[in-house]
């Protein structure tokens, strides 16, 4: 799995490309434990994600507790299977593009 972050501002953009598995999920924990201090804004670019597990819905719950009630996150460009998982897990209103 690569990851690229950008950050303007307050708005932070990961995107991630392959899979979002158990082997590959402790590498983006690393990186979103890097800081989203002064984040407000978080987007995740799932266009080029061909699959996640649960360890990946972990990560997302993970920044969006980081975020705290302030922050604001959305998943953009996901595919129809992780937005079926999202769906199953009631994380569905992150995605809505």
């Amino acid at each position: 799995m690569e990851i690229t972050r950008e950050q303007v501002g307050s708005t932070l953009i990961f995107k991630l490309s392959g899979k979002l598995d158990t082997y590959n999920a402790p590498k983006l924990e690393d990186e979103i434990k890097k800081g989203l201090d002064g984040v407000k804004e978080l987007y995740w670019d799932f266009s080029e994600l061909e699959y996640m597990t649960s360890a990946g819905i972990r990560e997302l719950l993970i920044a969006n507790n980081m975020l705290g009630d302030d922050g604001y996150m959305k998943v953009l460009h996901a595919n129809e299977a992780i937005k079926n998982a999202l769906y199953l897990t009631g994380l569905d209103d992150l995605t809505g593009e």
